[in-house]
C-alpha cells in the first residue's frame, strides 16, 4: 500500500529536517516547472481528482479554474493554507505538519506556482504551538537553501511564505472568515460573490487551500494524475488520512486509500470498540457530520459515494459512539460548543443554536416534554443549509438530526424516565460502590 504522504514520518514524533526531506525527494519537483506552465500543473491536478481534505470535497483544479490568470490579472494573488483545524475529533493537519513541514512548503510553492500567486499565508491554530515552531524552522531552511525568496531556475518565479498564528474560534474554518481575521478583522463570514478566487485577501485573488491538500500536490507533480488515481478505490483520486477517537481499542491515524470503508478502518485499524461497551454509531468526519450506524459502515468513506440522506465524509476523522455514553448527552455537548463558537454575525446562528442547546438540557435534567422533541426537529428544519449566512449552523444540525433519527427512543426515554437514564446509572452504581 502505497502512503505518499505519511510514509517517511518518524514514528517517534520528531520531525523531518530539510537534508531527509530532500534525499527523499523532496523539492525535485521544483526543476521540472521550468518545462511545465502554471496552466500544466492546474491540468495536472484537475485530472488527478484532488478533492479538498477539509471536509467540504471542492475539486481543487476547478477552485484554482476561478482565478484570473495572464498579465491583466490583478497582482499580488496570495494562496492560504487553512491550518486552523478546530473542528473537534480532527487531528489531521497537525500530524502531517508537525512530522513533515517541508511537505507543506512545497505543496504551497507548487499551488502558487499553479495560481501564479507569489505570496503565501499558512492560518495556523492558535493552540498548536509544536506546528508553529517546526514551521518557523521549516521555512527558514527553505529560505537559506533558496527555495522560498529567489526565483525558481528557468521560471522567474518567486515564492514568499509566512506564518499567521490564529487568534482563534471555530468560525475560522470557513475561507471568508479566515480571509478577515488573516487581515486584522473580526472573523466572520463575508458575502459571497464575490468569490476570493477574484477578491479575497486584501482584495486580490485568493485560494484558500486545506493542509492535507496541500500535501498531495508534490506528488501528483512527480508521479503524474493517472499514478495518483490509482491510489484510490473509487473514482476520487489519491489517499486519505483516516482518524479515530472514542471507546476503540486502538484510537489513531491511518493513510489509507480513499473509498475505504468505515468498517475496515473501525475493526482492522482501530481493533473495534473496546471491550465492555457496542457500538451504536460514529461521526465520520468531525461533529459537523451525521451519524453513521451499523447500516452504513461498508460505506466507502470518500466524497463521491456516500448519499446525500445519510451524511458527507467530512475530515474523515471519525468519532466513535458506543452504548456506555448517551446519546443526548453527547449531542448536548456539541451543541455547547457549536453555540460558544457562533461568530453572531446572522440570528438564526445566534439566537438558535442557544435555544437548541438549552432544550437538550431541559431533556438531561429531567424538564423535557414531547412538544421538546417538536421544537428540536423545527430548528434542525430553520438552521438547515439556505436559511444561514454560512455553514456553521447547518453543520450544528448534522449530528442533531440524525441523532432523532437513529436514536428517537433514547430521547423518549429521557422523557419518560424524567432524565438522563445514563446519569441514573452511574448514580446507582456510585451509590451500591
Amino acid at each position: 500500500m502505497e502512503r505518499p504522504l505519511t510514509q517517511h514520518i518518524h514514528p517517534d514524533g520528531t520531525t523531518r529536517t530539510l537534508r531527509e526531506y530532500v534525499t527523499t525527494g523532496g523539492y525535485h519537483c521544483l526543476q521540472r516547472l521550468a518545462g511545465l506552465p502554471p496552466k500544466d500543473v492546474q491540468r495536472l491536478v484537475t485530472d488527478a481528482g484532488l478533492r479538498g481534505r477539509g471536509g467540504g470535497g471542492f475539486l481543487t483544479g476547478a477552485k484554482w479554474s476561478f482565478v484570473p490568470m495572464g498579465a491583466d490579472a490583478a497582482k499580488p494573488k496570495y494562496i492560504v493554507a487553512n491550518g486552523d483545524e478546530m473542528e473537534p475529533g480532527t487531528f489531521k493537519d497537525r500530524v502531517l505538519i508537525e512530522g513533515d513541514p517541508h511537505g507543506l512548503i512545497e505543496g504551497m510553492i507548487l499551488a502558487g506556482y499553479a495560481i501564479e500567486a507569489e505570496i503565501g499565508y499558512i492560518f495556523l491554530r492558535g493552540e498548536y504551538h509544536l506546528s508553529a515552531r517546526r514551521l518557523t524552522e521549516a521555512i527558514a531552511e527553505a529560505y537559506a537553501a533558496g527555495y522560498l525568496g529567489t526565483p525558481l531556475p528557468g521560471t522567474g518565479f518567486r515564492f514568499d511564505l509566512h506564518l499567521h498564528a490564529s487568534a482563534g474560534r471555530y468560525i475560522c474554518g470557513e475561507e471568508t472568515a479566515l480571509i478577515n481575521a488573516l487581515e486584522g478583522k473580526r472573523a466572520v463570514p463575508r458575502a459571497k460573490p464575490p468569490f476570493p478566487q477574484t477578491v479575497g485577501l486584501w482584495g486580490k485573488p485568493t485560494v484558500v487551500q486545506n493542509v492535507e491538500t496541500l500535501y498531495n500536490i508534490p506528488h501528483i507533480v512527480n508521479h503524474g494524475s493517472d499514478w495518483y488515481r490509482r491510489l484510490s478505490r473509487t473514482q476520487d483520486g489519491g489517499t486519505k488520512i483516516y482518524g479515530i477517537s472514542g471507546r476503540v481499542t486502538n484510537p489513531g491515524w491511518w493513510e489509507l486509500p480513499l473509498g475505504t470503508t468505515a468498517r475496515e478502518v473501525l475493526e482492522r485499524y482501530a481493533g473495534g470498540v473496546a471491550d465492555g461497551v457496542r457500538f451504536r454509531g460514529l461521526l465520520p468526519g468531525g461533529i459537523s457530520t451525521a451519524f453513521m450506524t451499523e447500516e452504513h459502515l461498508d460505506l466507502p468513506l470518500d466524497f463521491s459515494s456516500i448519499p446525500p440522506e445519510v451524511g458527507r465524509l467530512g475530515t474523515a476523522t471519525m468519532i466513535v459512539l458506543d452504548d456506555h455514553t448517551c446519546p443526548v448527552g453527547f449531542v448536548l455537548n456539541l451543541e455547547k460548543f457549536f453555540t460558544r463558537e457562533s461568530c453572531g454575525w446572522c440570528t438564526p446562528c445566534r439566537e438558535g443554536l442557544p435555544w437548541v442547546a438549552r432544550i437538550l438540557m431541559s431533556f438531561e435534567e429531567g424538564r423535557a416534554t414531547s412538544d421538546d422533541l417538536s421544537l428540536l426537529k423545527m430548528h434542525t428544519k430553520w438552521l438547515a443549509p439556505g436559511h444561514t449566512f454560512c455553514g456553521l449552523a447547518p453543520g450544528a444540525m448534522a449530528p442533531l438530526q440524525s441523532a432523532l433519527k437513529y436514536f428517537h427512543d433514547d430521547f423518549e426515554r429521557h422523557i419518560t424516565t424524567g432524565g438522563c437514564p445514563w446519569s441514573k446509572k452511574s448514580a446507582q452504581q456510585r451509590v451500591l460502590v
